[in-house]
């Protein structure tokens, strides 16, 4: 009788210091997870998304590691908990990750939009157009006309709404240029360029604002 008292306490040990190995490893499992998490979510937004195919791998990895490492643990409920904070700290980075890089994308095809309407002497970001002078401008507004013509069926109601703003800020420019001395010339072809525009844009930005709402019905 007290020689199997003695195994069971000898198993009882041994059954203890296993689980607290166990436990053990587990909670580092689980550190290196928070940590791995930490170290993806202080990278910046767009260079995180140029290696994002690799950092979604690596963590979907670490994150299957650390759950089998307290799957067989009789109590893991603190160690679940800080798996799940971690996890909703990386789905939340991930978001962000993913609507900068939209953010970006439409940013760069407004700018290639510009740049084909305005031409090559438009300055990025100068929204006063103050590098259209009474030289240029002729040039500036049948560009854009030439251009709007030739992409009409192609823009979107949001490319319209660009267009209209894009041209405002030429005809407001064109008030201060007249002003330092524009053509008359000039300002004749500039009204023919005017008026060839005004329709085309209010018939093709009904025309992209219906395709949108018929598409929105599907």
């Amino acid at each position: 009788m007290k020689t199997l008292k003695l195994i069971f306490f000898a198993t009882s040990i041994i059954f203890v210091a296993c689980n607290d190995s166990q436990k053990e490893m587990a909670q580092k499992k689980v550190t290196g997870y928070e940590n791995y998490v930490d170290s993806i979510s202080d990278v910046a937004a767009d260079k995180a998304y140029e290696n994002w195919e690799n950092i979604e791998i690596a963590f979907k990895e670490k994150k299957t590691e650390t759950h089998n490492a307290i799957v067989t643990l009789k109590e893991h409920s603190d160690l679940q908990n800080a798996i799940d904070e971690s996890t909703l700290k990386y789905e939340t980075f991930k978001a962000e990750v993913i609507a900068n890089h939209e953010r970006m994308e439409i940013e760069k095809s407004k700018n290639m939009m510009r740049k084909s309407l305005l031409g090559t002497s438009y300055d990025d970001g100068d929204m006063k157009f103050t590098w259209v002078n009474k030289d240029n401008i002729l040039s500036v507004y049948q560009n854009f006309v030439d251009t709007v013509d030739k992409n009409k069926d192609s823009y979107s109601r949001e490319d319209w709404d660009e267009i209209k703003m894009l041209y405002e800020a030429i005809d407001t420019r064109k008030n201060t240029v007249e002003k330092e001395g524009l053509t008359s010339s000039d300002n004749r072809k500039i009204a023919g360029l005017k008026l060839k525009f005004a329709p085309m844009y209010t018939i093709n930005r009904m025309g992209a604002k219906s395709e949108e709402n018929a598409k929105a019905k599907i």
